[in-house]
């Protein structure tokens, strides 16, 4: 199940319990791990977006105690296609991590993880996911001003693809030679995505230009790149808040991960009011 709308009509066509549904849909379902972790594991159904776990300052047992315990559910559950997700990993936590899961059978046989260098994630999913595959209507296109503020984009785009959001991006981009942009914005225009992620750091101006060259909502992703006065991304975010054009929303510096869930939430809300207006 990956909505409440989905579980509302399982139970309608007969193919779900009510007692069942009352389960998947409790809000207050919560999985605690001794004194340090509350879970949310129905956080999908009623957002669309899992709980995603921010490794940064967790130990190692805690990590792996948290993953152990959210595969178990998505085992024992109908929740086996929802990714889990953990962001900002560390070098150190990625090996210990990887080796405490390669020795459990069950979790070879039915999900499957991968370390996403680029982007300091770890993802693990259901071994038959095509998630992508299988994608529907929703796009999000992506920038980076400079090759710098790569990693921080990278965040967005396996967030956003491993929900199943078809994506279009290009890189280095930036305010400095405004050329570049010309044939991105071509594309962009014709992959017709439902929101634009930029991503800059310095003066962080492109997010305002782009928002003035089209007509979809654009997410401004401040990256702390920079140095001097307005140093770690600080000069990007006020320049962002500040936008000449309209329409620019922003998050935290280096938010990549919140971007991306932003953008998700924007695209496959006006996926489904596209379906139903189909259907209606």
């Amino acid at each position: 199940m990956e909505s409440i709308s989905e579980v509302l009509l399982a139970v309608k066509e007969g193919k779900l319990s009510v007692k069942k549904a009352e389960g998947l849909l409790k809000l207050n379902a919560l999985a605690v791990i001794e004194d340090f972790a509350r879970l949310d594991y129905n956080r999908f159904l009623r957002r669309g977006v899992p709980e995603i776990v921010y490794a940064q300052n967790k130990t190692v047992k805690q990590l792996v105690s948290i993953i152990k315990r959210l595969a178990e559910i998505r085992l024992n559950s109908d929740q086996l296609d929802v990714p889990i997700i953990l962001s900002r990993v560390s070098e150190e936590q990625v090996k210990p991590v990887l080796e405490a899961f390669s020795k459990s059978n069950a979790f070879d046989s039915k999900l499957q993880m991968r370390y996403f260098v680029e982007a300091s994630i770890i993802t693990i999913i259901s071994r038959k996911d095509n998630r992508l595959k299988k994608a529907g209507k929703e796009k999000v296109a992506l920038l980076a001003a400079g090759t710098s503020d790569i990693p921080a984009l990278n965040e967005s785009e396996v967030v956003l693809n491993l929900l199943g959001c078809r994506t279009i991006r290009y890189n280095d981009v930036g305010v400095a030679g405004l050329h570049r942009l010309i044939d991105p914005l071509r594309n962009i225009q014709e992959f017709d995505p439902d929101v634009v992620i930029v991503a800059a750091g310095m003066e962080g101006a492109l997010p305002s230009v782009v928002a003035g060259l089209t007509s979809v909502p654009v997410i401004g992703l401040p990256t702390s790149v920079g140095y001097g006065y307005g140093k770690n991304g600080e000069a990007a975010l006020m320049s962002m808040l500040q936008a000449c054009s309209l329409g620019v929303s922003v998050v935290n510096i280096d938010a990549g991960v919140a971007a991306g869930v932003v953008a998700w939430l924007i695209t496959s809300r006006a996926s489904y009011s596209r379906s139903f207006k189909t259907r209606n």
